[in-house]
């Protein structure tokens, strides 16, 4: 398979999702947000809680929009750009994604248009169970996503099958209740909560800031502050329990994500500073926090993380035992029935059968892996290294943020408890400069994730270089183009959208202190 192929077809759908990501935290976070808006109207009636609802609710629905039009594309893509990957494991990755469509999706949408266009045709409180009907639709979205994208980073209730060749389902409840795929979803939804709190609290401030609809501004100020600074929270402790999964299952990411080269007495240091040099092997200018890796990755004082050395060469056994199974497969395959298979061939690939997925990373330098030699057995050891510089990087980058998040929304509640929510013009200005940076920790977190795993497209079980269709490199030069100017002409629709609704602002904005109940109070009175 020509490398350059995929290549290609991986910088495809990296634009493609890191487009798309652009727009799916904000539809996760703004959902939960507007559905308490409206939730405090019903409780309170107060009108100036409806219309911030509305307010919000319209940039909910154009970011929903434009989430929908950049990801339809990415399943078609499984098709188009990844055949193979489609054939290989279509049995199991396939149902979290039909199941995704057809009940988070309609679900969302369904509701979507009741949320927009009943207003003034449903019941308060039929309204606000059309709201929360919406939330919870856009995160059941991601839920089943991330069960598809969870069973790629610890594949688990399936099993290959050496007579169709393709990997098959043998528990659907291990798939669903994989923690692997149960922490991304927390943690990614969690990010959206984030995201859409620190968007609400920095357009809030630059209505402060400019002395337009302060009381709108305060109120949604409260609540973002509020719900983002237990999201921020959230996100630490969510991202620490991720971090305990890669000791588990990917124990080659978090040694990468650490630069940790060789394996250190427990408990492991954790690196804040240093520059990885892969070609030497080490990380210069290292600066250490004692034990913090340790309790992150084991939870532990006496428990080890494996160095990256140590992991390549386990590889190289891994590979070799894969060789073995991958004889014993085509000894099976050629056998006319099952009880012509040789038992020792049976017998070899029941106990050996699992690190099948390491044989098929020679097919890199050799058409059948029986024929590796020594020195390709080592490079393709040392392939299941992962970048380890933008890893290092991306993954401090993510963390250094979340903690100013904490920091930015902890401030802003502590004033808005004080009731000085305006009382620090330069603050607001730190909010508005705020708004893009969750999106910048959320695109380093899924680079984090997918560059981690690679050169496994599904860990230990299929290398990526397999994966793809066999398509030609201007086909898909053409379509990289393509997606890149859809794209940007959507991203620029949106943003010109946003910007014209922010500063429109709110269509009404009440008095605090109107009652949405009143008129039928005063009515009820004059009836008494």
């Amino acid at each position: 398979m020509d490398l350059n192929i995929v290549d290609l077809s991986r910088l495809q759908f990296a634009i493609t999702a890191l487009y798309h990501f652009l727009f799916v935290p904000l539809t996760i976070g703004l959902s939960i947000l507007v559905a308490i808006m409206e939730t405090v109207f019903v409780m309170t009636g107060r009108t100036i809680w409806r219309d911030m609802t509305k307010f919000w609710g319209a940039l909910f629905g154009i970011n929903f929009a434009m989430g929908v039009a950049t990801g339809v594309v990415m399943e078609f893509q499984f098709g188009m750009n990844w055949s193979y990957y489609s054939h290989y494991v279509g049995d199991i990755f396939g149902a979290p994604l039909a199941i995704e469509g057809l009940m988070a999706f309609f679900l969302e949408a369904t509701f979507v248009g009741l949320f927009f266009f009943g207003w003034d045709r449903m019941s308060a409180r039929a309204h606000l169970v059309t709201t929360w009907l919406v939330a919870i639709g856009s995160n059941f979205s991601a839920l089943w996503i991330l069960i598809a994208n969870g069973w790629m980073q610890n594949p688990v209730g399936a099993a290959f099958n050496p007579q169709t060749m393709r990997m098959e389902v043998n528990d659907f409840f291990a798939v669903l209740t994989n923690p692997v795929a149960q922490a991304k979803f927390v943690h990614t939804v969690s990010a959206g909560y984030v995201a859409a709190s620190v968007f609400v609290l920095g357009i809030s401030a630059w209505y402060l800031l400019k002395g337009r609809h302060v009381h709108l501004a305060k109120r949604s100020m409260t609540v973002a502050a509020s719900f983002g600074l237990a999201a921020s929270l959230s996100v630490v402790v969510l991202g620490d329990e991720s971090g305990y999964l890669s000791s588990e299952h990917q124990k080659m990411k978090l040694a990468s994500i650490e630069a940790m080269w060789d394996t250190e007495p427990a408990p492991a240091s954790f690196t804040l500073f240093g520059i990885p040099d892969r070609a030497a092997r080490e990380t210069h200018y290292a600066v250490h926090i004692p034990w913090a890796m340790g309790l992150i990755g084991t939870r532990s004082l006496t428990k080890e993380i494996p160095g990256i050395n140590d992991l390549v060469r386990n590889t190289e056994t891994y590979i070799r035992d894969g060789i073995e199974a991958y004889d014993a497969l085509q000894t099976i395959r050629a056998a006319k029935s099952d009880a012509q298979v040789p038992p020792e061939a049976k017998a070899v690939f029941e106990d050996k059968g699992a690190s099948l997925g390491y044989a098929l990373l020679l097919m890199r330098y050799v058409d059948d892996p029986r024929k590796a030699t020594n020195e390709q057995i080592q490079q393709a050891a040392m392939d299941t290294v992962p970048p380890v510089g933008p890893l290092f990087w991306t993954f401090r980058m993510m963390v250094g943020l979340g903690m100013f998040f904490i920091l930015l929304t902890g401030t802003f509640f502590y004033l808005s408890a004080r009731h000085r929510l305006d009382a620090y013009p330069w603050l607001l200005r730190v909010a508005v400069f705020a708004i893009p940076l969750p999106w910048v920790a959320i695109e380093c977190g899924w680079i984090v994730a997918e560059l981690g795993r690679q050169p496994w497209i599904i860990e230990g079980v299929l290398p990526t270089a397999m994966a793809v269709s066999n398509l030609g490199a201007s086909t898909l030069l053409l379509t990289i183009g393509a997606f890149i100017l859809i794209y940007t002409v959507l991203f620029v629709i949106e943003m010109k959208l946003m910007l014209k609704a922010i500063r429109k602002g709110p269509e009404h904005e009440s008095e605090p202190h109107l009652s949405f109940y009143e008129p039928m109070i005063e009515k009820l009175a004059r009836a008494r």
